[in-house]
């Protein structure tokens, strides 16, 4: 080393002693400051904590009042869902009557066209409260909509397709009230050996 950088390295550890020193003997203004400024750190991470807190709250009500809204609205669907399922009776017995009805008797003509009438706008009243009818005539077996009431050979129609419906379904904003009753077509049993 030279003897210049010996006494630079030499003032180096005297003025960090010196700064010791007086970071020790703080006047009591600066020790005032530094209690202030430990005071300052501390409220300001009891802020940030109560921040924390208050927009967790907040979240929790928001959650809270979406899901009481979501349950009014589900009960709000779903209220006339017993007094719908106890209307089926009624609509099915308007059917009854207009299936063995004979129109072509002149004497009961009129009451016929009243009853039809009568079923038409019922069913028109229900479809605007959210009820929908299942009628599947010709189409796939639905096991989620469709209950099977018989299952009977057919060479006409594909398998599990639904050949006669016995009962209409209906569905009440998307859930089912009842499910409609079916025959359901098989494939012939002539044409495959299910003894091999």
């Amino acid at each position: 080393m030279s003897t210049e950088q010996q006494p630079q390295q030499e003032q180096q550890p005297q003025e960090e002693v010196i700064q010791e020193q007086a970071q020790t003997e703080l006047t009591p203004e600066q020790q005032r400051i530094a209690e202030l400024e430990s005071a300052l750190v501390q409220a300001e991470s009891t802020l940030s904590e109560q921040k924390d807190s208050v927009l967790r709250a907040r979240a929790d009500m928001e959650n809270a009042r979406k899901r009481a809204e979501a349950e009014v609205d589900k009960a709000r669907k779903f209220a006339l869902e017993r007094f719908a399922g106890e209307l089926l009776t009624v609509i099915d017995n308007l059917e009854r009557a207009l299936q063995v009805a004979d129109a072509s008797n002149e004497a009961v003509k009129s009451l016929v066209e009243g009853v039809a009438i009568t079923h038409k706008s019922f069913i028109a009243t229900i479809e605007k409260f959210g009820m929908k009818v299942i009628d599947p005539q010709g189409e796939q077996f639905n096991p989620e909509l469709h209950q099977a009431m018989s299952m009977q050979e057919s060479a006409e129609l594909e398998p599990n397709s639904v050949m006669a419906v016995m009962q209409k379904g209906y569905e009440l904003n998307g859930r089912l009230l009842r499910p409609a009753m079916v025959m359901v077509s098989r494939a012939p049993e002539d044409g495959v050996d299910v003894q091999a």
